[in-house]
């Protein structure tokens, strides 16, 4: 996985993705101006050996693209990893920067998309791109058996490496699908502040899904 993740690192095929990274590092949100930005893609972490595997859409502007990992130092983050930590799947219930101390149990994460797009939206020769990227992470993690996908492009991404016929598995939250070598790919709303703030995903049912992810896998 070392290598993949080198090869991930060191991409620049997306000149539209490079150029808005990189300008989000240079940039900098206010309270950041002190820290050195990532401004790279970012790969996957966790257990590599993981029966769970957590996909995303891609890192945040000034969450992975400023830390260096995903679903870390941004809303996004505190939402899933108290809900992660509630759930016996990780072990701290916050995710705020590399050497945090931050262990995932039995959990994989990674992205649909290993750069942060403009206004959270990749487009079709981006994500192209970039699955060549998840199908070589997805043929490395061989004991993973349950696949929680957040948000439809993960969930579209899932479907295209298995695939499955998107005709028949619609993006219904909760909803699960069966591979052909018996994995299961569980549909969930994002996290994203938006999702949360409207009630379209709240702890207590997040708690619940990933309990019930985590507890197949005893």
């Amino acid at each position: 996985m070392e290598e993949i993740n080198k090869k991930i690192t060191n991409c620049k095929k997306c000149s539209r993705l490079v150029h808005f990274r990189e300008k989000i590092a240079l940039e900098k949100r206010k309270q950041f101006q002190k820290e050195v930005y990532w401004g790279k893609p970012v790969p996957g972490f966790g257990d590599k050996k993981a029966e769970i595997l957590i996909l995303g859409l891609a890192p945040a502007a000034h969450g992975g693209n400023r830390t260096g990992r995903l679903f870390t130092g941004d809303r996004s983050a505190e939402f899933l990893f108290k809900c992660l930590f509630k759930s016996n799947l990780a072990n701290q219930p916050s995710s705020l920067h590399i050497g945090d101390g931050l262990k995932l149990k039995n959990i994989y994460i990674t992205a649909a998309l290993k750069c942060v797009p403009p206004f959270d939206k990749p487009n079709s020769d981006e994500l192209k791109s970039c699955f060549d990227f998840l199908k070589k992470e997805l043929f490395y993690l061989q004991h993973v058996k349950t696949i929680l996908t957040l948000g439809k492009i993960a969930f579209d991404a899932s479907l295209k490496f298995f695939d499955l016929n998107k005709s028949k598995t619609k993006f219904i939250h909760g909803a699960e699908y069966f591979t052909d070598t018996n994995q299961r790919i569980v549909a969930c709303y994002h996290p994203s502040p938006r999702n949360v703030n409207t009630k379209r995903i709240n702890e207590k049912g997040m708690v619940d899904l990933l309990k019930k992810i985590h507890d197949l896998h005893i």
